[in-house]
């Protein structure tokens, strides 16, 4: 298998745990968070300004690339690796979520999902097998396994019946995938909010003894308080050994929780399309930059970062670019929203190395949760 992952600590008074991810384009330091490139871009910025700001691994999509422009074309070209011109690992998903959340008139069966394409109505079949191919074809270090998402509200026997399809589905996965190739497959466990479902489909999918797994199927509509108590529950069923991934998820305090309950990698689009419509992470709250307080103002967007958007330009620049619907405006946006989230999981690492992280977690929570109030009480 072209995968090691090495456990290198657990922080004593919690699940975070601190490791490393060897793939066969680099090393990736873990827990990670990473940006989301969904059609062989991240989008808004270039794959110089992502090394700059310390992205290890970043995640192409399936779906979008297998309708336009074909994982056959992407394959003369190098795979993803060389069509975009990113040299370090990269992560593709199955399909299954953007067939689900996307496709119009899709139907499920046991061969797999026939659905019509978002970009012109055409039908299409993705099956398990077909999945596979086309994250083989892209060369991504880890491949998922194809999944059904249930959406949130689904009735328990829902759930049971999608998540039996789902281990026959990874079963037909693991056939179709060549380990000795370049890519490494994770299973995805679902199961909503019932601990006993997420519990059996861990067990199913741990027989067959993949290179990693991940927990999907959270972030869909459920509340927050919920999803965290559910994934406390679900992380311990994972193998210990193996890296854990949460798919789509999410906010800053995400992160930072669900590294407490035992994550390993993450990937959300939050950073990038929050930044494409001005609102702004930063070590003093969320900044709407389109807000008329800042044009004037010759502050940087965050003076405890050193991006190169705050090194280099003001809110009043940031704004009128805003305002002014200058293209600059999304790539110096992008730029600093994913350079916040790539810093939290260095300070993240660095907690968990010094064996401290459940006092830090706690105090970083308490702090962002005070400055978002008083935020909100300034508006």
């Amino acid at each position: 298998m072209s995968l090691d992952f090495e456990l290198l600590k657990v922080d004593p008074e919690s699940a975070a745990r601190r490791g490393r991810l060897r793939l066969p384009h680099g090393v990736v330091e873990t827990p990670i968070f990473m940006p989301v490139g969904t059609a062989a871009s991240v989008k808004a910025i270039a794959p110089d300004d992502l090394e700059r700001i310390g992205a290890q691994i970043i995640l192409g999509n399936t779906y979008h690339l297998f309708l336009r422009p074909g994982h056959e074309l992407v394959r003369r070209h190098g795979g993803l690796h060389g069509f975009m011109t990113w040299p370090k690992p990269i992560l593709t998903d199955s399909g299954g979520f953007q067939v689900y959340s996307l496709a119009a008139a899709r139907k499920i069966s046991e061969e797999g999902v026939v659905f019509r394409s978002h970009l012109d109505g055409s039908r299409k079949l993705l099956t398990p097998e077909l999945s596979i191919e086309v994250q083989e074809a892209l060369g991504a270090d880890v491949i998922m396994a194809f999944d059904e998402c249930p959406p949130a509200g689904s009735d328990r026997r829902y759930f049971e019946d999608s998540l039996a399809r789902t281990t026959r589905w990874a079963k037909r996965c693991k056939d179709a995938w060549h380990p000795e190739g370049k890519s490494s497959l994770f299973g995805i466990v679902q199961g909503g909010l019932h601990p006993d479902l997420r519990r059996r489909h861990a067990e199913e999918l741990a027989e067959l003894d993949l290179p990693g797994y991940a927990l999907g199927g959270y972030s869909v509509g459920e509340p927050i308080p919920s999803m965290y108590e559910s994934v406390s529950t679900s992380a311990p069923n994972l193998p210990a050994d193996k890296p854990r991934y949460l798919m789509g998820v999410g906010t800053p305090e995400d992160l930072v929780t669900c590294v407490g309950l035992g994550i390993d990698m993450f990937d959300c689009v939050l950073p990038t399309r929050t930044a494409r419509n001005a609102r702004l992470y930063t070590s003093e709250g969320i900044v709407n930059i389109k807000n008329a307080r800042y044009a004037d103002d010759p502050a940087p967007l965050d003076p405890a970062c050193d991006c190169y958007t705050c090194k280099n330009f003001s809110r009043a620049y940031l704004r009128h670019l805003y305002a002014a619907q200058e293209l600059l405006a999304y790539r110096l946006n992008s730029i600093h929203n994913l350079a916040f989230f790539l810093d939290l999981m260095a300070r993240v690492r660095a907690a968990i190395e010094e064996g401290r992280y459940a006092a830090w977690s706690k105090a970083w929570l308490e702090e962002r949760s005070l400055r978002l109030r008083e935020q909100k009480e300034r508006a």
